[in-house]
């Protein structure tokens, strides 16, 4: 039976807002955290392991509000994504402080996870279905297709179901075709406005865009294999970084949409009406705090997760 591992990104920098860790703000009935739901949902669905990438300045409080509780319910490890962790031969620019984005945070778990995994995000709520999706294809298919490209899958969420009533938000909004992603296009400043949604594209032009557009929620099914892959292109992005930019990031879904292109990788979009929310702004604490109770009293949910 093939094993499959949750990996959960948890060491974004600018993680702080009204004086505490934004991925570990108590937002459930019981005083959970999102991360529980997700964990919850995974272990539901069939994962059998959690790596939490993090970083090590914030390892104590983790397994403290983690770590302690999730280990009695399954296997859990942690990997540090630290700004240093680069190629041989390469150093951080001077003046530069945080570490290099998802595609760094990922290989951070090489060594620790050798299973077709799901990766997420530890701020964002994604829904029970999204889970059993990504398990069940993962488990189906567990590395290539029969043409030899890595077999990756994603969530689809619907734009309209993504969306903040606090601010604006950034997404990946996705060309499907017949199922099968040909591209993701980083889309910004999304807000709806009276019944119309707009955002921005990367030159700062206006989108006009449709609550049914397919976004992607960074909640990835990956084949160990990837990691090579990330591996093997990482110097080449540190080589294309203008100089003086120490904001540059290696980002795990450009590193994708780079595969298809490349005709290497072949990603099957998952379509979910599960709604989306996490806590973007400070505001939406009080929103995702009724979303969650809403669906407790759904019966989706006990009142106490892991009670």
């Amino acid at each position: 039976m093939i094993k499959t591992t949750l990996v959960i990104m948890a060491a974004g920098i600018g993680s702080r807002y009204g004086g505490g860790i934004k991925q570990l703000a108590k937002v459930g009935p019981s005083g959970e955290i999102i991360m529980d739901y997700s964990i919850h949902d995974a272990l539901k669905a069939g994962f059998d392991k959690t790596v939490f990438i993090i970083r090590k300045d914030i390892e104590d409080d983790f397994r403290e509000i983690i770590g302690k509780r999730i280990e009695k319910i399954t296997d859990v490890d942690y990997a540090f994504q630290d700004i240093n962790d680069l190629p041989a031969g390469y150093t951080v620019p001077a003046g530069r402080t945080k570490p290099w984005g998802t595609g760094q945070a990922i290989l951070s778990i090489r060594g620790k996870v050798d299973t077709p995994f799901a990766a997420i995000n530890a701020d964002d709520y994604y829904g029970v279905h999204c889970f059993k999706h990504i398990h069940d294809y993962m488990t189906e298919n567990p590395d290539a297709t029969s043409s030899g490209k890595l077999d990756i899958c994603m969530s689809g969420f619907r734009l309209g179901n993504t969306l903040s009533d606090n601010g604006t938000v950034t997404r990946g909004v996705c060309n499907v075709k017949d199922g099968i992603l040909q591209s993701v296009t980083e889309t910004f400043d999304i807000s709806e406005k009276a019944g119309k949604i707009a955002g921005r594209d990367a030159f700062g032009n206006e989108v006009a865009l449709s609550a049914d557009d397919p976004v992607s929620m960074n909640m990835w099914g990956l084949p160990p294999s990837i990691l090579g892959e990330l591996e093997e292109r990482f110097p080449v992005f540190l080589d294309s970084i203008k100089e003086g930019d120490l904001k540059a990031e290696y980002l795990l879904p450009s590193v994708i949409d780079s595969l298809i292109k490349e005709g290497k990788a072949c990603v099957k979009v998952l379509p979910t009406e599960d709604k989306w929310f996490g806590v973007t702004y400070i505001e939406d604490k009080e929103s995702v705090e009724r979303s969650l109770r809403d669906l407790v009293n759904k019966g989706v949910y006990k009142e106490k997760l892991f009670g």
